[in-house]
């Protein structure tokens, strides 16, 4: 079974699901409203329009829609009322693909459905929007990843309000690290998306969201909030707030802001346990480590077991990894997440879920599954033909996984000399500015425990770097006392 963004929702029922992330506006738009939009879809069922967009909103609004049955829910009765839409087959394998929880090397279930939607595609008469959305999804199911957000940006040129082709691009180009495109993709259709057209709020949120990761924070900050202004349910557009906090290190404002909007959020069952994981970074960086373990207790572990999808799977290792680093004993917290990612030991779907399921297999002391996936991808790498990741593999990714390896080793010397040449290359695994932190505090820990002089030095410009750019916060001056207590041992 595939997991993708909307998979554990049967399970979840009732607990943080909101009962109305839809619209109440408008109703969900039929075959002649999607013409009128100047989006043809090439069905003549109504509901099936209906389902799509139904469908759609979820995927905006990262909420499933109880009444539904969720996007599951939703994709079932599209697909119902419509065997043959292909957009309806689009939209259902775009969701699974996103979700970064299965491929079409692995899952046959998942790749049959990529060949359905082809063959389906190339014996009907469609739109050309229509056949760029299917070959987008083509490429991105061969690990072309850049590619397909070039057909998204070609399909967003002639249709800038195609809030599908707007998702997925940004979606993708958060994966690849492109914070620009990622930005700019955005950029160019904004203009258009007038406050008549339905979920244009939310497009507010997700050019916020571009621009903060690009540094213009009050430019971001002003956007999620206009967005809030409009829906204050909008969790992406709180989660651009959480970053921007989190980027200026101001923990009263950030802790102040989660609390205030916690009840407007939590409903947002797709994105809660993320929104919690950047509550509980604040306590880690403010030393307050019981706060943070109680939030890592109370929700980002059980929502993750709840969902199993790879969002909440990244953020349960790299919230019990910082812990760690902090010297905190997580206990036997780690079992439970290791016993969800070594299901995707095999994936390599991409560099960054694989870095985070190394920390759950060292974390647990699971040796077989550490050797499996290191193995695995050497032996991936080895012929990676267009698929993009894969192409990472020998420059980053094994470079970075091996370091996991040798500082869970006490190897701290042969970590940094793995992870330090390539710091400033790591941005191409993808993920937040904040999520790939980890990999920065790895490195500043592995340099402080060093036995190098030279070793001990860099871990002082390090943190002098970070002090620089992220004024006052706990988190630096710690490691920085702990800096002059080992040269003063020296």
């Amino acid at each position: 079974e595939g997991v993708s963004l909307f998979r554990g929702w049967e399970k979840n029922q009732g607990r943080g699901c909101s009962q109305e992330p839809r619209r109440s506006m408008a109703p969900w738009r039929d075959c002649k409203a999607w013409q009128d939009a100047g989006l043809v879809l090439s069905t003549t069922s109504n509901e099936a329009c209906k389902m799509f967009d139904a469908t759609l909103a979820q995927y905006a609004t990262w909420t499933n829609d109880e009444s539904l049955g969720g996007i599951e829910g939703s994709i079932s009765k599209l697909q119902a009322a419509d065997p043959n839409f292909t957009m309806g087959h689009v939209i259902a394998n775009g969701l699974t693909l996103i979700g970064t929880g299965s491929s079409v090397r692995l899952d046959r279930k998942l790749d049959g459905a990529i060949k359905k939607m082809s063959v389906l595609a190339q014996s009907q008469p469609l739109t050309e929007r229509e056949k760029l959305h299917v070959s987008a999804l083509e490429l991105f199911a061969n690990g072309e990843l850049p590619k397909a957000c070039d057909t998204w940006d070609q399909i967003l040129h002639d249709h800038p309000t195609d809030l599908l082709a707007v998702k997925l691009a940004h979606d993708t180009y958060f994966y690849l690290g492109r914070q620009t495109q990622m930005r700019d993709s955005v950029a160019r259709v904004y203009p258009y998306w007038t406050q008549d057209i339905p979920l244009s709020s939310y497009v507010k949120g997700i050019y916020s969201f571009g621009l903060m990761e690009t540094n213009f924070l009050d430019r971001a900050e002003k956007l999620a909030y206009e967005a809030l202004a409009i829906n204050q349910t909008d969790a992406w557009s709180i989660h651009t707030v959480a970053h921007v906090n989190e980027m200026k290190a101001d923990l009263k404002s950030g802790l102040a802001f989660m609390k205030q909007t916690e009840n407007n959020w939590k409903g947002s069952d797709m994105l809660a346990c993320h929104n919690y994981w950047h509550w509980a970074l604040y306590f880690i960086e403010k030393g307050d480590y019981e706060a943070a373990l109680t939030i890592y207790d109370t929700h980002i572990a059980p929502r993750c077991q709840a969902s199993g999808t790879m969002l909440d799977i990244v953020d349960n290792c790299s919230m019990l990894y910082r812990l760690q680093l902090e010297g905190v004993k997580v206990g036997d917290r780690w079992k439970g997440v290791n016993q969800l990612t070594k299901k995707h030991a095999l994936d390599h779907i991409l560099i960054f879920n694989d870095a985070h399921i190394l920390m759950a297999a060292l974390g647990d002391k699971d040796q077989k599954t550490s050797h499996e996936l290191l193995t695995t991808l050497q032996e991936l790498v080895q012929a990676p033909g267009e698929n993009y990741e894969l192409n990472l593999g020998p420059r980053l990714g094994l470079p970075l996984l091996q370091a996991f390896v040798e500082f869970e080793n006490g190897n701290y010397d042969k970590a940094v000399e793995l992870l330090h040449p390539i710091r400033y290359q790591l941005v191409e695994i993808g993920g937040s500015n904040a999520q790939r932190d980890v990999f920065a505090l790895m490195l500043i820990h592995a340099a402080l425990n060093c036995k190098s002089r030279a070793n001990q030095k860099l871990a002082r410009c390090l943190l002098i770097e970070r002090e620089e750019l992220r004024p006052n916060a706990p988190m630096t001056e710690r490691l920085m006392r702990k800096t002059t207590a080992i040269h003063a041992l020296g």
